[in-house]
């Protein structure tokens, strides 16, 4: 049989094959523009020349220290300088990055820690007392080096738990030093963790490939071009940034860091810096919608600001077109280095009402760039469902920025990637344009006499009472109904509202067995990344 005159002498060599990595990009940007403003973090600038120096430095002090290929190097950093060169410093020795959620407690802490078997731990003092906490012998078995990173431009108090500054750990680096490629592109870069110390421990590993991948896929779906400016409203922590702390790398634009989310400085940040583009939850959307009128400052352009998390309430997405922003959705999950789904906006849907827009908004969308297929399937026969907007089932992912798998856990990993796709645990329709359309997760979904009651569609009602500021919806147990929908209610400054009159909105705007049969005044539990804690939630409606 003659082989294929394609596969003769015509194979992989150093000249035309090299594995994709998202360290190329600064080092692109090092080269290309050096003296573009790369960091902007309080009063201090650095330019790429810069960065790509201190993110080589950091990484040939991690090597003298013994960090090399399959170690894990820990962080409790806020959005800080440091935070963005380790994404590239510790990735550079070949070693792990793992980024830590800055409100864990102790516990998680320590659990995280131990899984990942971390070697060097960065923290910032603000996090002293619980770093010192999880570290306890009690408590944490591992005893990485710890380096303690002082913020200059916003002091903290807390004290120093190593021997190690981190400025002068960098400066013992050497700025030239030859940072090494992966030796394959499947080569983990990031371990981020979606789940505690109780259960099977979910830590997800991502690859240099995904990673790389995801920047270009982010430059798409954001509608970034050359020398963006980007403010640091997402923390880094979380699905690492959502891989923009690479992705701007690929654009040469400049980071703008923000150690604390606050209405004024976000408008600060716009007004005199210029910023184009963001990232947050719908709380970073309220921030700024619901600030005080001398926190804000008139917006110089329209800025580009890019939501996931819970679909956007569609009264949010209006307020938000009103005030200069233009809304970007998008949804993915930490398996899937963050959004892989995007709303892509079409010129036509321009010409609808604002509220028309707005639905079209709430929408998830379809699949990345860099993501081969999504679907929504019925998980029990791995058939997909009808494309009617109505039919729900579990949405699924397909392609190179799908997690490698959870770190030491083959079970859970096997489990999401059963029938050769991911399964995302969240329930949800899929339009006949071919855009999905979340209904709720799967234990969040609320089941009433035997019927289906997606918490979203309650919540996108009451989000649009004139009193509602935020409201989170779950189910309450119910001797008759098996479940009934419990609404937890937070109310905009100055507003007044019953639980009768929640009530009474609903059934003028739902069928009424999908009504709440119970209403709660009170402080809605949230994640640092503005996710809402339903399981807490859950725990409270049991005494409503």
């Amino acid at each position: 049989m003659t082989a294929n005159v394609y596969e003769q002498h015509l194979d992989k060599t150093p000249a035309n094959y090299q594995p994709l990595t998202p360290l190329t990009l600064l080092a692109r940007a090092a080269a290309t523009f050096p003296d573009h403003p790369a960091v902007v973090h309080g009063a201090s600038r650095a330019n790429y020349a810069t960065l790509y120096a201190r993110s080589r430095k950091l990484a040939g002090a991690l090597a003298r220290r013994g960090i090399a290929k399959g170690d894990t190097v820990s962080v409790m950093l806020s959005n800080t300088p440091p935070m963005l060169e380790a994404h590239y410093g510790v990735p550079m020795t070949g070693a792990v990055l793992h980024s830590m959620n800055t409100r864990l407690d102790a516990q998680i802490i320590a659990f995280q820690l131990d899984h990942a078997e971390s070697k060097v731990l960065i923290t910032d003092r603000e996090f002293a007392p619980t770093i010192k906490q999880a570290l306890a012998i009690a408590i944490a078995k591992v005893r990485p080096t710890i380096i303690d990173f002082d913020d200059l431009e916003f002091p903290q108090t807390g004290e120093r738990l190593g021997d190690i500054d981190y400025e002068a750990f960098v400066a013992g680096g050497d700025p030239e030093f030859a940072w090494r490629m992966p030796d394959d592109e499947w080569d983990a870069i990031s371990l981020n963790y979606t789940s505690g110390t109780t259960g099977n421990p979910k830590g997800v590993v991502c690859h240099h490939r995904g990673a790389y991948l995801m920047c270009y896929s982010n430059v798409a779906a954001a509608q970034i071009r050359q020398h963006p400016v980007y403010l640091w409203t997402l923390p880094m922590f979380h699905c690492n940034g959502w891989c923009f702390p690479w992705t701007i790398s690929t654009v040469a634009g400049t980071h703008v860091c923000l150690r604390w989310v606050r209405a004024d400085t976000m408008y600060n940040a716009i007004a005199d810096i210029g910023v184009t583009h963001m990232c947050g939850a719908p709380i970073v959307m309220s921030t700024l919608l619901n600030a005080p009128a001398e926190d804000k400052r008139p917006l110089p352009h329209t800025v580009e600001f890019i939501t996931a998390a819970a679909p956007p309430p569609e009264a949010v997405l209006a307020a938000m077109a009103d005030a200069d922003f233009n809304v970007t959705h998008v949804y993915g999950l930490t398996e899937t280095y963050g959004p892989s789904v995007v709303n892509e906006w079409k010129d036509a849907w321009s010409e609808l009402p604002a509220i028309e827009q707005a639905v079209k908004k709430a929408r998830q969308g379809v699949r990345y760039t860099a993501l081969e297929d999504l679907t929504v399937m019925d998980p029990q026969t791995m058939t997909k469902v009808p494309a009617d907007g109505e039919t729900i089932g579990e949405v699924m992912f397909r392609g190179n920025i799908v997690m490698k798998g959870y770190l030491k856990n083959q079970l859970a990993t096997e489990e999401s990637f059963s029938g050769g796709w991911f399964h995302s645990g969240d329930l949800g329709v899929m339009h006949p344009d071919g855009y999905i359309q979340l209904k709720d997760r799967s234990k969040d979904i609320i089941i009433s006499g035997g019927e289906n009651i997606s918490s979203i569609e309650i919540e996108d009602v009451l989000y649009k009472h004139p009193a509602v500021d935020a409201v989170a919806v779950v189910a309450k147990a119910d001797d008759k109904w098996g479940e009934t929908p419990c609404a937890f209610i937070e109310l905009k400054p100055g507003a007044n509202a019953t639980a009768e009159d929640i009530i009474d909105y609903c059934r003028q705007h739902l069928a009424h067995f999908k009504c709440p049969r119970h209403v709660a005044f009170a402080t809605i539990p949230k994640t640092s990344t503005g996710k809402i804690q339903k399981f807490k939630l859950r725990e409270m409606a049991k005494t409503v």
